[in-house]
């Protein structure tokens, strides 16, 4: 291994890990990024300011020897604390154990400490400010508009709209779907106090769940609360009517009252920072021949809800590099390899993400739903080699996102006919032993 030069669109999150990997096997990487670089130039607006690092994404950063790095930057966020329209708040924990936690992280911060380890090997050469145009799979040749370049392999980690895509779905007739989810989202700030203080509880995720849309709010190291409004696009209420100052107040002041006050650049916010679009991937094959794959959003690109973008991105990494090992740098299994095992699970996560936005946004109050996470909790007491909830599943273990979600639905139809009394205990518990096998 390692006597191959790769090629590698997109220094985001995942590509300056993927090139480390490849380092550490010994291959010389070049990374193309559209990008100047982000440790020299502000870039931050308009991107998450934040984001959920899990066990998925820790795994691979520990992978790698980055995780040391990182984890000073991070907060632990134990739960959802959930803002009722009433004002009552009250915290739904993720999990049952002290380490069921996940980790705010500083996008910016943990993008910059990838791109300083991935040049650290001495194998990573970064270009910026070169954006891929197009890619010829049939020539190897990738156009930069003033430059064109020869690649042997090339990966792509150039995000939901990749031009490396766009070659493989010609060359391969692949099965492609970019399915808009008909909202959007807008980052907001709640700042420190006067006294430079975290305004509100600080290992939380809160929610702010109200139906049709939401608003979220994760902690920064600043002690300041990065907030996220997820709204539909169109509609009776929606970015398309909610734009004036007198509009922007109302929706904030009926809605959010508790975060509104907290909120003093509330309408600059709103009015200058870019709305972003929500939107699924869904494409098969990942790759083309032994010559070209895609990784991360891709490859997948997922909505928000579920905090998993970025941990799937990253796992997607330690696959590839587990299947680099196994077939001893031979690019065609690997490849094929990569696509056959792992696509499920793209197309896994994609789906989970988008109910759980309606979860979020909705069922987090629904009397039903809290008594189904109540029962789901017992469970995982009872029966620890079987029963774990689909949420602690996705975050907290490193089960294929597939088989994540084959067992959330046995699950979750055996919680709501024992729920609709159509089962007692004791058959539910029988079910439960039947059709769920151990997987610790």
């Amino acid at each position: 291994m390692g006597n191959e030069k790769i090629t590698l669109i997109g220094a985001g999150l995942a590509g300056p890990l993927m090139a480390t990997y490849l380092a550490q096997h010994g291959y010389s990487v070049a990374i193309y990024e559209s990008r100047p670089d982000m440790r020299k130039v502000d870039l931050s607006a308009g991107r998450s300011i934040n984001l959920a690092l899990s066990i998925r994404g820790i795994n691979a950063l520990k992978e790698v020897g980055v995780f040391g790095r990182i984890q000073p930057i991070t907060i632990p966020m134990k739960g959802r604390m959930i803002h009722n329209l009433d004002g009552n708040i009250y915290l739904q924990p993720y999990g049952q154990k002290e380490d069921e936690v996940i980790y705010s992280v500083s996008r910016a911060q943990l993008n910059m400490d990838l791109i300083t380890h991935a040049q650290e090997t001495g194998k990573v050469d970064i270009h910026f400010e070169h954006t891929l145009d197009s890619a010829d799979l049939q020539t190897n040749e990738l156009d930069f508009g003033n430059k064109k370049v020869f690649f042997d392999k090339v990966i792509g980690c150039d995000g939901s709209s990749s031009a490396l895509r766009q070659a493989i779905i010609e060359k391969s007739n692949a099965n492609y779907e970019k399915k808009s989810l008909g909202h959007g989202y807008k980052e907001l700030t709640i700042p420190p106090s006067a006294s430079g203080d975290f305004q509100i509880e600080t290992n939380a995720l809160h929610i702010w769940p109200r139906g049709e849309y939401m608003l979220i709010a994760l902690p920064n190291m600043d002690r300041s609360f990065t907030c996220t409004l997820f709204f539909p696009m169109t509609g009776l209420t929606s970015f398309a009517t909610v734009q004036k100052e007198d509009e922007i107040i109302r929706l904030f002041q009926n809605q959010f009252p508790d975060a509104y006050d907290l909120m003093p650049t509330l309408l600059k916010d709103f009015q200058t920072n870019p709305t972003g679009h929500l939107g699924t991937v869904y494409c098969d094959p990942w790759h083309y021949e032994d010559k070209a794959i895609l990784l991360g959003d891709a490859a997948h690109a997922v909505v928000p809800f579920f905090g998993q973008g970025m941990n799937a991105s990253f796992q997607d990494c330690s696959v590839l590099n587990k299947l680099i090992v196994k077939y001893s740098g031979d690019w065609k299994d690997v490849f094929n390899g990569f696509t056959k095992s792992h696509v499920m699970n793209g197309h896994a996560i994609a789906d989970m993400a988008i109910e759980n936005y309606i979860e979020m946004r909705d069922l987090v109050n629904d009397p039903i739903y809290k008594k189904r996470r109540e029962l789901e909790l017992l469970l995982e007491d009872k029966f620890t080699e079987q029963f774990i909830p689909r949420y602690s599943m996705v975050s907290f273990h490193q089960i294929p996102y597939a088989e994540v979600y084959r067992r959330g639905e046995i699950q979750f139809k055996l919680m709501n006919r024992y729920l609709s009394n159509e089962l007692t205990e004791t058959q539910l518990h029988e079910h439960i032993k039947q059709q769920l096998t151990p997987i610790r």
